[in-house]
């Protein structure tokens, strides 16, 4: 039997054996060492930058400039050409006409006759004598009944004499009017109106009279 050729068969195997795990164990190494840096640089820290945009300012604005003055002179005034008159020369030969020498006639002057008399200027019209005025009217001219105002309760003595003007309109007095008051005796205020106030009472009450008047009256107190 060759032994040695079997010795040397697995030797070579075993050789080959463990070439191959050798290149197993660098493959694993490669493979494990590569994916660890491929994790390492994915989950390393991501930088971001904000990068502003730039915005450009907007162009200034046109500047308009106005345009230079006319600085030509204004145009001279219109001055008219003065008028020249030219004289017509006198026609030649000209014939004169012939020179009479009668003495001239004499006028007669005759005197003028004396103005007349200036007339004496009429008179002055007389002026119409003055209207008299009318009379005046009283209650008794006008009225078909009158009564006689009650005296009142005051406090008070003496004699009143009271004229008032009175207005009839449709018959009835509308209106009084006192034109003078006369109180002798003591002077009291209130027992002036109360009397007034019973003129004008016994007037719009009791006083008839037709159409439209105006009329005085007069009224007379006397309180003891």
């Amino acid at each position: 039997m060759n032994f040695t050729q079997e010795k040397q068969g697995a030797s070579r195997f075993t050789g080959i054996g463990i070439v191959v795990l050798i290149h197993l164990l660098i493959g694993w190494a490669l493979a494990s060492g590569l994916a660890r840096k491929a994790v390492e640089a994915v989950a390393g820290p991501i930088d971001v930058k904000v990068v502003e945009e730039q915005v450009k300012p907007p162009p200034p604005p046109e500047r308009i400039v106005p345009p230079p003055p006319d600085m030509k002179a204004p145009p001279p005034p219109f001055v008219p050409p003065p008028e020249v008159q030219v004289a017509a020369p006198p026609p030649p030969n000209a014939i004169q006409a012939p020179v009479s020498e009668t003495p001239p006639a004499v006028r007669e002057v005759v005197a003028a006759a004396p103005p007349a008399p200036t007339p004496a200027p009429a008179p002055a019209p007389v002026p119409p004598p003055p209207v008299p005025a009318p009379a005046r009217i009283t209650a008794a001219m006008v009225c078909t009944k009158m009564g006689t105002p009650a005296v009142p309760d005051i406090e008070w003595t003496g004699d009143a004499t009271f004229r008032v003007l009175a207005t009839v309109k449709s018959g009835r007095v509308s209106a009084v009017e006192v034109r003078s008051a006369q109180m002798r005796g003591a002077s009291d205020r209130k027992a002036q109106r109360e009397l007034i106030a019973a003129i004008t009472q016994t007037l719009q009450r009791t006083y008839e009279c037709p159409g439209e008047h105006v009329f005085e009256q007069e009224f007379k107190f006397r309180i003891e």
